[in-house]
């Protein structure tokens, strides 16, 4: 493989893997959000 390939291919993982990190993170925040949101309501009631 030459180096320019195996950088195209690098950066392309390494997209990727930053794409995977910000959904995953919406999702972990959404989560937080609801185990929150649950709580709250238990207290209200």
């Amino acid at each position: 493989m030459s180096s320019k390939r195996a950088m195209k291919q690098a950066q392309k993982q390494a997209y990727a893997k930053h794409r995977s990190n910000i959904t995953n993170n919406r999702f972990e925040f959404k989560k937080k959000l609801l185990i929150k949101n649950k709580a709250e309501k238990k207290d209200k009631s």
